[in-house]
């Protein structure tokens, strides 16, 4: 009997109610990363971003943070390299802006002998080749290697040689550069593709009124935007600096493939 009161009180001990104690909520607070200090707005470009041509920009996967940045661009089109569904903030992005979304799955692999479809490489091209399409963004989650093959075979439609080809690719892949990706753009045949103008849409520059105003000009030309944020400003820097960069490297890479 007395053993039977000690298992009793034993259990009582163990079976002590344990009291669990809530955090206190804190109250919501706007967001404040993408403002500085005094209160502007930050722009901040997606990882890997860079312009390819006019109308034309390649970067990494963007997040909530670059779309201020990518509202600056006028984007029309988004071409998408991963066979992932797109995340829904992103779509919703897309439609608020209403930006057309063209998805290509490609597989994200390191294995070597995997090749890279190239029916969806010219499918992809056909999007980024058309003007209507643009101004257009390419990206893939790195923006490294689906994103460089598909810029290196429109390098090579706009044929440029295999050394400035490979020195652009592996800018951006840096030590992750690999073999099997620039044999891939070696081996691409462009000569399905017409030839196209290095800025398709250079020739509407003068047409276009002061301080803004409509669209216009030829071939589906982009269409003016009514204001000059300081964004757009550094990207039209960077095409004159890009523009500058390709001659010279096309000029000395093909001096010394063909010395």
């Amino acid at each position: 009997m007395k053993v039977n009161q000690e298992l009793d009180q034993s259990e009582r001990d163990n079976c002590r109610t344990i009291g669990v104690v809530l955090p206190v909520s804190k109250p919501s607070t706007p967001a404040t990363d993408n403002f500085d200090s005094n209160g502007d707005e930050l722009y901040t470009p997606p990882l890997n971003f860079s312009m390819v041509d006019n109308g034309i920009f390649r970067s990494g996967f963007p997040d909530t943070a670059n779309f201020s940045y990518l509202k600056t661009l006028g984007l029309r089109s988004i071409v998408y390299l991963c066979p992932e569904p797109y995340p829904e903030h992103n779509m919703e992005f897309l439609k608020a802006n209403r930006i057309h979304l063209f998805q290509f799955g490609i597989e994200g692999t390191k294995e070597p002998f995997v090749n890279i479809p190239e029916n969806i490489i010219r499918e992809a091209l056909k999007v980024v080749l058309d003007v209507r399409n643009h101004p257009l963004l390419i990206h893939c989650k790195r923006g490294k290697h689906r994103t460089g093959c598909l810029v290196g075979c429109l390098r090579k439609i706009q044929r440029w040689c295999l050394t400035s080809i490979f020195d652009e690719y592996q800018r951006f892949a840096a030590a992750k550069a690999r073999l099997s990706d620039q044999r891939f753009m070696e081996l691409f045949d462009a000569s399905g593709f017409k030839d196209i103008p290095p800025c398709p849409c250079s020739c509407s520059r003068s047409r276009r009124p002061r301080g803004g105003g409509g669209g216009g000009g030829c071939n589906g030309a982009l269409p003016v935007r009514h204001a000059r944020h300081p964004a757009e400003v550094a990207a039209e820097e960077l095409k004159e600096r890009l523009a500058l960069n390709r001659n010279e490297s096309q000029l000395l890479g093909c001096q010394q493939q063909y010395a």
